[in-house]
């Protein structure tokens, strides 16, 4: 057991949008990544995803609205929802979802 410091895993990525898996609680992954400036596709998932910004902010689409997510707030996302990141995100986002399998 020891303390995972987010923001510096996040950094050493050796891409952006690329997450690290830091662990499970039961079902669940927890995951990492660094966030840029550009958008990334629309997706859904089968089970809901929560997103939670550790700083910077997430520029999201959801369900065709626009939401601005800031740094200490948290995303919960419906299962089968489509969403996508506008341009403009930047900053560390964690990210707690089932897998898809």
């Amino acid at each position: 057991m020891s303390a995972v410091d987010l923001a510096d895993t996040a950094a050493g990525l050796p891409e952006a949008w690329n997450s690290r898996v830091l662990g499970a609680v039961g079902p669940a992954c927890v995951k990492v990544l660094r966030m840029d400036e550009l958008p990334v596709a629309e997706e859904r998932h089968r089970a809901s995803e929560a997103l939670l910004v550790l700083e910077g902010q997430l520029e999201l689409e959801v369900n065709g609205a626009p939401f601005t997510v800031r740094a200490g707030s948290l995303f919960m996302i419906p299962p089968e929802t489509p969403h996508a990141v506008r341009e403009g995100s930047r900053g560390t986002l964690v990210i707690v979802e089932l897998p898809e399998g």
